[in-house]
């Protein structure tokens, strides 16, 4: 018997086949919005991630010109791309800027190859287009941060030299000298760590004063109490000068030279007579009788009297007063509100 023999029918590529399924399931799961056009900006297909990105649903977008999503003064950028993809190039990565469908604008990095069909002609481009709005404003963040770094590095930068000049004047001899320049530079460096920290948004006030207290000891001798006040930058590194060298102060000749007696640091919230919001805040130190009879009087006006008393309300635009008895050291800041918080 003859054998019959099998027409000669093509056979499907199913390996092409999976391809092309497999292509289309990883353009259609992506999180980036990919996008083709023919050589006349048209969108010829549109992913779920573009519908995303760009507000746009694929039935709006498919047969519409790709420029609706440029912003009128970057319309040149496609006819580059064009002439750029005609010629077979492959546009590199590149940030730029477009338009989603309620008009807002979103940054985007793209990436734009040539597409060929079978004859190796090409017809048209895709396009990557990765949402990249949180790294610039990552980045500008950043530049943000470095600016005022800089500004404060600055600062430091005078309100050392004048730590070192005032020091000097009035220091006895190399070795005060020494001394005293360590600790307040130490002291301005413990405010710095509250500010970076908190990215230089600030500081509570109990936390700076926790800080800068805790170094002489004797905490159980210390109360402190107030409402909660987010201090700004300025007022973090001055209030920190003030309570350095009141704790200094206190650690030579008063409650905390012999571990007797007590310090309360207080503050309140009121308004003044123009109804502008004041911060009170008051360092009040009392020493026990016998030891304050035995405890040395400082010598001389020094430099942290002409912190407490002039540097600071100064620096903070308010008024303070240093009262010094025998048995009490009293100083009392008072500066409007405002110009020691952030503004909200």
């Amino acid at each position: 018997m003859p054998i019959e023999q099998t027409p000669n029918v093509p056979v499907p590529d199913l390996f092409d086949e999976h391809s092309r399924f497999l292509l289309a399931a990883i353009v259609e799961s992506s999180f980036d919005a990919i996008v083709s056009k023919d050589l006349n900006s048209v969108i010829r297909s549109w992913n779920a991630a573009a519908e995303r990105m760009f507000g746009y649903p694929a039935e709006e977008a498919i047969g519409k010109s790709v420029t609706m999503l440029i912003p009128e003064n970057l319309q040149s950028e496609e006819v580059d791309i064009i002439n750029r993809i005609k010629s077979g190039e492959r546009v590199e990565s590149f940030e730029t800027v477009r338009l989603r469908r309620d008009g807002s604008t979103i940054n985007v990095s793209l990436t734009i190859s040539p597409i060929r069909n079978a004859q190796g002609t090409i017809i048209g481009a895709s396009k990557i287009a990765r949402d990249i709005t949180q790294a610039k404003e990552a980045e500008r963040r950043i530049r943000l941060l470095l600016r005022e770094v800089n500004h404060r590095v600055k600062n430091q930068f005078a309100v050392i030299l004048s730590i070192i000049r005032e020091t000097s004047d009035r220091a006895a001899g190399p070795e005060e000298f020494q001394a005293q320049l360590r600790d307040r530079i130490m002291a301005l460096s413990r405010s710095h760590d509250l500010l970076v920290n908190s990215d230089w948004s600030g500081a509570s006030l109990l936390e700076l004063i926790h800080h800068h207290v805790g170094v002489f000891g004797h905490e159980q001798l210390v109360t402190i109490s107030g409402p909660l006040v987010t201090l700004n930058s300025n007022a973090v590194q001055h209030l920190g000068m003030a309570i350095h060298e009141l704790g200094t102060n206190s650690a030579k000749y008063g409650v905390l030279a012999q571990g007797l007696g007590a310090i309360s640091i207080d503050w309140k919230i009121g308004e003044d007579e123009d109804g502008n919001r004041i911060l009170d805040l008051v360092w009040r130190e009392e020493l026990l009788e016998t030891v304050a009879a035995r405890l040395e009087s400082p010598s001389r006006r020094g430099f942290g009297s002409v912190v407490v008393e002039r540097v600071v309300p100064l620096a903070l635009s308010g008024k303070a007063t240093l009262e010094r008895q025998p048995k009490r050291v009293i100083w009392s800041l008072r500066a409007r509100l405002d110009a020691l918080t952030q503004p909200d």
